[in-house]
């Protein structure tokens, strides 16, 4: 410990350069790597433990592992105002703003993360106008304003479902090709062979960490997040969030197979298992966002960086606005107002696509290829370390 500076190197609200970002990263994890309090809090602390230096890759990969529980900050006898000035959660949450940026695809659009609230915000305004119009020009006046039953198509009588599916469909390619080659770049630089990504036992222990959300339970009593007091909160929420979402997409991937395979032509009624799974998705959506929404403003501002709020309250109130529109457009499905209400749903869904590869949401990305890598790491021999 002796030939590493243990003094920070820069002030703590201080906006700092990947490379500065990753030397203060460096300084910190050796002090981290010589205490170990913190080792049974979560697969951070046993995965920097099998290291003697840490290269820009293992500084990214550790951030990404972290899910900002706070455990550790609020455990650390070198937290300010100790001269050290140890925030691990802040540090690593500023490293993860950097890993989004460095690895987005393609790179010009990487810029989106400079401002991301209020980039959010110009995308969202710009789909939905986008929307209004396009719809208004698929469909005549005369068709727009009219009420429809589910036998004459509802929605689809405004907006034909080739058009919706070419649509959309784009778009989704476009967002699964960038996501693609953002883990790809990503993956490159943790060292790992891409095949291993997909190696069962590994690939499947960090599914199920994803699944349960193992880390973000502060070593077993409950993130001390949005303060000090353990609690399971922002886990239950991350929750609601999480399955509203995956049902919300088993929702759309049903339907498809009821079209494309059973001939079940939309739209579907309340009690099929389409609408079923979205409308308890929708729920979920709603739920979970506002609740995250809720805690982050209660924070503890040294928990996080706070220059990300825009970013993270960004993408949570798009979700709650996709499904608040979704299960509306359900509920008025056969009103007058339909038509308006199907461009407005639209073009929030479009705004979350499109935002997907370049917001928050590419935290999962990110974070589940850390934990593979984790899984990796934990079926390999421990690194041999010289006597002293």
């Amino acid at each position: 410990m002796s030939s590493v500076d243990l003094a920070p190197h820069a002030a703590a609200g201080a906006t700092r350069t990947l490379p500065e970002l990753i030397e203060e990263a460096q300084r910190v994890l050796a002090i981290c790597n010589a205490c170990r309090y913190c080792e049974g809090y979560c697969a951070v602390f046993p995965a920097l433990q099998r290291r003697l230096a840490f290269e820009e890759g293992d500084v990214h990969y550790l951030a990404n592992l972290c899910h900002n529980c706070g455990s550790c900050l609020y455990a650390c006898q070198y937290a300010p105002p100790h001269e050290f000035q140890l925030n691990f959660p802040r540090l690593l949450a500023q490293v993860r703003a950097k890993t989004y940026r460095k690895y987005a695809w393609p790179g010009f659009l990487a810029r989106l993360y400079d401002r991301n609230g209020v980039a959010v915000s110009l995308i969202t305004a710009a789909s939905l106008a986008f929307m209004l119009l396009f719809t208004a020009w698929v469909a005549d006046p005369e068709r727009l304003f009219r009420a429809y039953s589910l036998e004459q198509g509802s929605f689809y009588a405004v907006m034909p479902h080739d058009v919706m599916v070419a649509l959309f469909g784009a778009v989704s390619a476009f967002v699964a090709g960038a996501l693609a080659m953002s883990f790809v770049r990503f993956w490159r630089d943790l060292g790992e062979r891409k095949r291993d990504f997909f190696s069962p036992l590994p690939a499947g222990d960090a599914t199920g960490d994803a699944l349960r959300l193992t880390y973000l339970d502060g070593g077993g009593e409950g993130c001390r997040y949005p303060d000090e007091k353990p609690s399971f909160a922002r886990r239950n929420f991350h929750h609601l969030t999480f399955y509203g979402f995956m049902l919300c997409f088993a929702a759309t991937a049903t339907g498809t197979v009821y079209h494309y395979i059973f001939g079940r032509m939309a739209p579907y009624s309340f009690w099929s298992l389409p609408v079923l799974l979205g409308s308890v998705g929708g729920i979920g959506l709603l739920v979970g966002p506002v609740g995250l929404l809720w805690i982050k403003f209660l924070r503890d501002p040294d928990l996080a960086d706070t220059r990300q709020t825009g970013m993270d309250a960004g993408f949570l109130v798009l979700l709650f606005l996709t499904s608040l529109t979704g299960l509306a457009l359900l509920a008025l499905r056969e009103a007058e107002a339909m038509g308006v209400l199907l461009a407005v749903h639209l073009g929030t869904v479009l705004a979350l696509f499109l935002t997907m590869p370049y917001g928050k949401f590419a935290h999962a990305l990110y974070r589940f290829a850390a934990l593979v890598r984790f899984h990796l790491e934990k079926r390999r021999p421990a690194p041999a370390v010289a006597a002293e």
